[in-house]
């Protein structure tokens, strides 16, 4: 059976994720200093948040 349209979640392409998966997190962390690979173990590791930075639009001014 199909799902009907309207119960469908219109998403479409998620441009940023609010947590980086388990590779980017070490990748991230030993980049940081915060992770050793010959000594911690890459299970249990804190969840990184991405910080999204957002610019304010320049308002449009009208040239008369």
């Amino acid at each position: 059976m199909t799902i009907d349209k309207s119960l469908k979640v219109k998403r479409g392409g998620i441009s940023t994720r609010s947590v980086l998966t388990r590779v980017e997190r070490l990748e991230k962390m030993r980049a940081d200093g915060k992770f050793n690979p010959e000594t911690d173990s890459p299970i249990g590791i804190p969840k990184t948040r991405v910080v999204k930075i957002s610019m304010k639009k320049k308002k449009k001014t009208k040239d008369e």
